[in-house]
């Protein structure tokens, strides 16, 4: 059996695991936008409470402005709020399930439900605006 000091390095090695989990820092991958495609978005909106979905085309030129601004809010929300990212050329299902006619266009899911949207190349204090009050509300 086990002697008394070794059942106590269990328990402080069990405990230690315990503690780096609930303090992990969110991993990189947590800081990127999810690449999203008709295939796997229903799971990524029923998993994540808080998600902002950007609706793009790689030859839409106001997209391209907004891409760098959902990649640093990815960044600095993380942990907070998910990201992802939506071609609308590769995946139309989900576009069309969501009346997405304009890009880019930025979908804010809360709980699984679209709640806000805007159309359109805005600056990242806009953007930011239409998901923040969700966050004070978790």
């Amino acid at each position: 059996m086990y002697e008394e000091n070794e059942i106590e390095q269990i328990r402080l090695k069990k405990i230690k695991a315990m503690l780096d989990k609930a303090t992990k820092q969110p991993s990189s991958t947590d800081k990127q936008p999810i690449v999203l495609t008709d295939g796997n978005f229903s799971t990524n909106i029923a998993a994540n409470e808080l998600i902002v979905v950007d609706f793009w085309a790689p030859w839409c030129g106001p997209c391209r402005s907004v891409g760098p601004i959902i990649e640093e809010l990815s960044s600095q929300y993380s942990g907070k709020v998910r990201f992802g990212k939506m071609n609308v050329d590769e995946n139309q299902v989900v576009p069309s399930n969501f009346r997405v006619m304009s890009i880019p266009t930025i979908v804010v899911f809360h709980k699984g439900k679209a709640v806000e949207r805007i159309v359109g190349a805005y600056p990242k204090t806009q953007i930011e605006a239409i998901f923040r009050r969700y966050i004070e509300s978790k």
